[in-house]
C-alpha cells in the first residue's frame, strides 16, 4: 500500500519539540525524514530525563522523533557545511528551528539553496519571527506568557498557569505541516517552492481562537475563569462524593435533561438560569447549586445518569486513563515499533494509513 507522502525526502534540521513533531507526522505518512544532529550530543531532548524508558532512552526524545533516520554533522566545519548542503539540495523539504540568520552563517538559508533548487520548500520555524523578535528565545513557556495564554490559564485571576504539556511547540508544529503540505502542492502545481514561516506566537494566537475573538470583536480582555468557559454555563468541573468530573452543556436543552436527572426540574425555569446568557451571567450562583446535589453521590452515579440522557460528562482521567479509554473506544492510540510504544498519528486514512516503519534512531558518530 502507498502512503501518501512516498517518495518525499525530509532533511530535518530541527530539535526539541515543534520541527521535530511536524516532520515525524511527515514521517508517518510515508516521508523519508533525514534527521541532523550535533555530533556527540545530538538533539538537546535525547538528554531530557527522567523519565526514561527500560533502556535507558528519554521519553521525551523518543515522543517525537519515530520514522526518521540520523546522521551527524558539524556544522562549524566546511565538512559538515558541504555535507549538510548536498543533503538539503537532495530533499524535497528543508525543516529548520534555528536563531534567525543562523542558517545564513552556514549558507544553508532559503535564499542560498533556492537558488539551486527553485523547487525546494523550506520551512523555518521560530519564536517571534526574523523581525525586532529575532533576538527573542522560543522557548513554550515564555510565549505561553507573554502570548496571553497563561492569563487565561489557570484556578484563580491570581494565579496563572501554564498548560500541563508543551502547547504552543506541538501548535506550532502542526501549523508547520499544513505549511509544508500546501507548499508541496503549490509545487506540485507550478514546479516552485517556498519558503514558509511559522511562529509561536502567532500559532498560539490563532490558537486562542474565541478568546482572542472577544477582544477584537467585542473589546473584551478576558480573565482566568478556572475550569469554567466564558460564553457557555454550566461547562466546567464539579465535585462528586468522591472525586471531581466534569460536566459540559452546550445548550438549553441539555440544561433541561440535566435538571431533569438531578430531580431539580425547577432550575430550568428559574429566569437566572432558563438561557445559556443568563447562567453564564449568574455562573456562580448556578455553580453552587449544581455542586450542593452532586456532593451527595459518587462520581459514578452522576456519570451513569448523563451517559443514558445525553448530557456530556466525563471523569478526570489521567493520561494512562485516557490511553485505556482510547483503546476501549477501539480507536487504537498506541504505535508499537519493535516494542517501543509511542502514542499514535491522529489522523485515520482510508487508503494511505500512516505507517511505523523506524522507531527512534540512535545518534550516530
Amino acid at each position: 500500500m502507498t502512503a501518501s507522502m512516498d517518495g518525499v525526502r525530509v532533511a530535518d534540521f530541527s530539535r526539541v519539540l515543534a520541527g521535530p513533531y511536524a516532520t515525524m507526522l511527515l514521517g508517518d505518512l510515508g516521508a523519508e525524514v533525514i534527521k541532523v544532529e550535533r555530533p556527540g550530543s545530538g538533539d538537546d531532548t535525547r538528554h531530557w530525563y527522567p523519565p526514561a524508558d527500560a533502556a535507558g532512552r528519554a521519553t521525551y526524545f523518543e515522543s517525537v522523533n519515530r520514522n526518521k533516520t540520523s546522521v551527524s554533522l558539524d556544522l562549524r566545519t566546511e565538512t559538515g557545511r558541504r555535507a549538510a548542503r548536498d543533503l538539503a539540495l537532495s530533499a524535497d523539504v528543508v525543516v529548520e528551528n534555528f536563531p534567525p540568520g543562523t542558517m545564513a552563517k552556514f549558507g544553508l538559508d532559503y535564499a542560498s539553496l533556492a537558488a539551486s533548487d527553485p523547487g525546494l520548500v523550506y520551512c523555518s520555524i521560530t519564536g517571534f519571527g526574523r523581525g525586532q523578535g529575532a533576538e527573542l528565545p522560543g522557548y513554550d513557556l515564555l510565549v505561553q506568557a507573554v502570548g496571553g495564554l497563561m492569563s487565561i490559564t489557570g484556578p484563580a485571576p491570581d494565579q496563572p498557569t501554564k498548560a500541563g504539556v508543551a502547547l504552543v511547540d506541538v501548535l506550532t508544529g502542526l501549523h508547520a505541516t499544513i505549511g509544508i503540505l500546501a507548499a508541496l502542492r503549490h509545487k506540485e502545481a507550478t514546479g516552485r517552492g517556498q519558503w514558509v514561516e511559522v511562529t509561536l506566537l502567532s500559532s498560539l494566537l490563532s490558537a486562542l481562537v474565541n478568546q482572542a475573538g472577544s477582544v477584537l470583536g467585542a473589546g473584551v480582555v478576558p480573565g482566568i475563569l478556572g475550569n469554567a468557559h466564558p460564553s457557555i454555563a454550566p461547562y466546567s468541573s464539579f465535585r462528586a462524593a468522591d472525586r471531581e468530573i466534569i460536566i459540559a452543556v452546550g445548550n438549553d436543552r441539555q440544561f433541561q435533561v440535566l435538571c431533569g436527572l438531578l430531580e431539580r426540574p425547577d432550575l430550568a425555569t428559574d429566569p437566572r438560569f432558563a438561557t445559556n446568557p443568563a447562567r453564564v451571567a449568574h455562573r456562580a450562583t448556578l455553580e453552587a447549586e449544581l455542586g450542593q446535589i452532586l456532593a451527595t453521590a459518587p462520581a459514578a452515579h452522576w456519570l451513569d445518569l448523563c451517559e443514558q440522557h445525553g448530557v456530556p460528562a466525563g471523569p478526570i482521567n489521567t493520561i494512562a486513563e485516557a490511553l485505556e479509554l482510547a483503546d476501549r473506544l477501539g480507536l487504537e492510540p498506541v504505535a508499537d515499533i519493535d516494542g517501543r510504544l509511542s502514542v499514535a498519528h491522529p489522523i485515520r486514512f482510508s487508503e494511505t494509513p500512516a505507517t511505523y516503519r523506524l522507531p527512534p534512531p540512535p545518534l550516530t558518530d
